[in-house]
């Protein structure tokens, strides 16, 4: 007699939805955010519907490869760590040598795809996001630097250059400032997440800054990083000469950032650290829509 067909189907949807998560893709979804406003930005309008998709797809694959690579090589740190017991990696719904081979290739089929279909320099700068991300930050600095998020961030930081590259074949001091924004931003976005997980961190020996050093010491670098943030957002909307939508924006979003980075540093609990977490996400997408609806206002489209 056949198996059912529910059950069939059930174990794909399972092991398809296993693969997604290894691509980790919450955290693609904060990449493609400044993707998209970058592009419209660098093309005054909206580039070719075309473009937008395939620089999304070939960004999505190669951020997804290295955040492959990074669970396959963390999968004994994340079966210790309460946030990262579920990954599937720990609970056997993948396979060391499978997430591997799964990784490689996606990465190098997004090599090929941007190369091809967009242009070469927004595939040599996802290839080297990514080499960066699991040679330095994975696999050196992770475990063995206090600054390791710091450095690492520059990966993380690589989708403003792709978008603007994917539209002008060309990196400009604007895109360096939106380069400058996401990599100061890292910071204190992930250490407002460490100190809530510090212990987690701290038992599997990852010295993740909160872990390593006082609460005061972290929040002071988180500040440092926060003002260093709000200071690029104001140079770029600077040398892109960009509208009062942005600037309004940028200037209360910034306020509230430092905000409730100063408001952890003064009470430095756990509860305010989440909180500006979790606002350090809306922050990024409110900054980058309203550079995009500031250029769609301004030339009309």
């Amino acid at each position: 007699m056949a198996a059912p067909a529910v059950p069939i189907r059930a174990s794909i949807t399972s092991t398809v939805g296993a693969y997604v998560a290894l691509t980790k893709p919450r955290i693609i979804e904060l990449l493609l955010i400044t993707t998209v406003p970058v592009m419209i930005v660098a093309d005054q309008g909206v580039p070719s519907l075309w473009l937008i998709a395939a620089t999304v797809i070939g960004g999505t694959l190669s951020a997804g490869g290295a955040n492959a690579v990074n669970m396959w090589v963390d999968r004994d740190i994340d079966a210790v760590m309460e946030r990262t017991q579920n990954r599937p990696l720990v609970t056997g719904a993948v396979t060391p040598t499978a997430a591997l081979v799964f990784a490689i290739a996606i990465e190098a089929f997004a090599f090929l795809w941007l190369w091809v279909l967009v242009n070469p320099l927004s595939a040599l700068l996802a290839l080297a996001a990514c080499l960066f991300y699991v040679f330095v930050y994975t696999l050196w600095l992770k475990r063995t630097s206090r600054q390791n998020i710091v450095i690492g961030g520059a990966a993380g930081a690589a989708p403003v250059l792709i978008g603007w590259a994917a539209v002008t074949d060309s990196v400009s001091i604007s895109a360096l400032a939106l380069f400058g924004v996401v990599f100061f931003w890292t910071p204190p976005h992930f250490w407002a997440l460490a100190i809530r997980y510090r212990d987690d961190y701290s038992a599997v020996d990852v010295p993740m800054l909160p872990s390593v050093a006082s609460i005061r010491s972290t929040t002071d670098q988180m500040l440092a990083h926060t003002v260093a943030l709000v200071a690029c957002s104001l140079l770029f909307g600077y040398t892109e000469s960009m509208g009062p939508i942005y600037w309004v924006g940028a200037v209360v979003s910034g306020l509230l950032f430092l905000g409730l980075t100063w408001r952890v540093r003064v009470s430095a609990t756990a509860t305010d650290a989440m909180k500006l977490f979790h606002f350090s996400i809306t922050y990024l997408t409110v900054l980058f829509v309203l550079m995009a609806v500031d250029v769609l206002v301004r030339f009309g489209l």
